[in-house]
């Protein structure tokens, strides 16, 4: 599976060097910080929410090539659907990382290229680190909108 793995290696170390969904969001919907003090990766995630629906999100932070690919996959994934949907694909990640489901493709886009990280525990909450934080974002969001702010 050398070939295989190797084109998930170079998409994993393109979208670290060329990070999508970069930044912050002026006026988010929800924002979370999460890091992991294990290896120092941090993570600040935005989302912008419009009809249900994640219309924007960022990432910024530093840390590993994993959970800074991660993060830009993430982004890309999530952007355009319903919080639902978002949540869905957030679980199926991380049952994915977690060696419990096998990688939909079409789901995960290029985030399927970190289901070898599966393989590496201590790497598993690298990867997850931005996931989970989408998963945070969006119950913060929720949280916020029931109370009526």
């Amino acid at each position: 599976m050398g070939g295989l793995d190797d084109l998930y290696q170079q998409l994993i170390l393109d979208h670290y060097r060329n990070r999508r969904g970069r930044g912050r969001i002026e006026d988010p919907s929800a924002s979370v910080h999460e890091n992991n003090p294990v290896c120092g990766d941090e993570c600040f995630l935005d989302i912008l929410v419009e009809d249900g629906r994640i219309a924007d999100i960022r990432a910024d932070g530093d840390g590993c090539s994993i959970s800074q690919a991660a993060a830009s996959m993430l982004t890309e994934a999530a952007r355009g659907r319903d919080l639902d949907d978002a949540l869905a694909l957030v679980e199926h990640f991380r049952l994915v990382m977690h060696g419990d489901a096998e990688p939909d493709e079409e789901l995960l886009g290029d985030a399927v290229a970190l289901e070898g990280v599966a393989r590496y525990p201590v790497r598993v909450k690298c990867a997850l680190l931005s996931w989970l934080a989408l998963r945070d974002c969006i119950a913060e969001y929720r949280e916020t909108t029931a109370m009526g702010g």
